[in-house]
């Protein structure tokens, strides 16, 4: 497996051109280029930043003015403080993945598909002169395990579009089940040795989500530590119908403790796939709530860094500002410090 160097050690901008507000106020000031200063202060080399079709245009498709500023001035900046640059669609017109029962249609809908690729005619056509420093990320977490065939041959048109354009860009494929790392495998081995094969990891869901509203089951008050006694984590785990999900409820990798192993016998299914296809292999999001215990959070950070650094895994953290993961804010201050070097 090839080292992704540019894109080792990088963290997202969720919360501002994705999942925020649309007001020139939040627009304005969410990110500027002071973040990224502090960023490449950190020792990073890159931002993951997710868009939605939102910022860039209206309903019926037609472009909104002024939309691509902001992508522009975060180009400008990482080019100026050396940071390279992931530019993630995060939702497209028709295709959500926090909605993921009312975007099925997406995978059939070829009026849905052709929106999907002229929004990426219009990416390249613009950003094509800066894939120096730019990967492509079609589209973030296809959900439906269902949806593997619909899915190949949409984002390998996707890839057609984008190659049109930049021919050398790195871009960046994951696959479904919110890109679990054990579809990889099931990703088109295109002859392009630079598709880099993408995946999330959230395991333990218990820790890393712990009192999180939005897990189905997930009590408001539930807090635990990490590492922990393993037994435990399944028994508690069952309990909630939100963590007993992904590759942590997978029996067949034969999981039995916490720590490195842990993380690297989740991830031996995607390296295998990815090595079989001499490629590269990204972590597009990772990270544990702000309503974690600190040294927990900073016992996981290590264990799954060290995995990463172990095989030559690039990634990007979620999240830097807000959206119940930040780094940078009130929560994570007593450890900052340490906590980067971990990134």
């Amino acid at each position: 497996m090839k080292t992704l160097y540019g894109f080792k050690k990088g963290i997202n901008l969720g919360g501002w051109l994705s999942q925020g507000s649309l007001e020139k106020e939040h627009l304005d000031t969410f990110i500027t280029e002071k973040d990224i200063i502090k960023i490449a202060s950190w020792g990073l080399d890159h931002v993951r930043l997710p868009i939605d079709y939102g910022n860039l245009e209206n309903e019926d498709g037609s472009d909104k003015e002024n939309g691509y500023f902001y992508i522009d001035s975060c180009i400008e900046w990482c080019r100026k403080h050396g940071l390279n640059v992931v530019l993630d669609l995060h939702k497209t017109y028709g295709y959500v993945f926090d909605k993921p029962a009312e975007s099925i249609n997406f995978f059939y809908d070829e009026a849905l598909q052709k929106r999907f690729y002229k929004m990426w005619e219009k990416l390249i056509d613009r950003y094509a002169k800066d894939s120096d420093i730019i990967m492509f990320e079609p589209l973030n977490e296809i959900v439906s395990p269902d949806v593997i065939n619909e899915w190949n041959d949409i984002s390998s048109n996707c890839i057609n579009i984008i190659r049109s354009k930049a021919p050398n860009a790195k871009i960046l494929l994951g696959g479904v089940c919110y890109n679990a790392v054990t579809t990889i495998k099931y990703l088109p081995h295109r002859d392009d040795e630079n598709i880099v094969y993408n995946f999330h990891c959230y395991e333990p869901m218990l820790f890393t989500h712990q009192s999180a509203y939005w897990i189905d089951g997930m009590p408001e008050d539930f807090h635990i530590e990490y590492p922990g006694d393993w037994n435990k984590y399944v028994t508690e785990s069952k309990k909630i119908p939100g963590c007993i999900n992904g590759a942590f409820a997978d029996e067949s990798l034969g999981l039995h403790t916490l720590g490195p192993e842990l993380f690297e016998t989740m991830f031996l299914d995607g390296i295998k796939a990815v090595e079989e296809r001499n490629g590269f292999m990204y972590c597009g999001e990772y990270g544990v709530i702000d309503r974690a215990p600190l040294n927990g959070t900073l016992n996981w950070y290590k264990d799954i860094h060290s995995v990463f650094e172990k095989y030559g895994i690039g990634r990007a953290a979620w999240n830097y500002k807000e959206k119940d993961y930040g780094l940078q804010g009130e929560h994570y201050a007593p450890i900052i410090n340490e906590l980067v070097r971990y990134l």
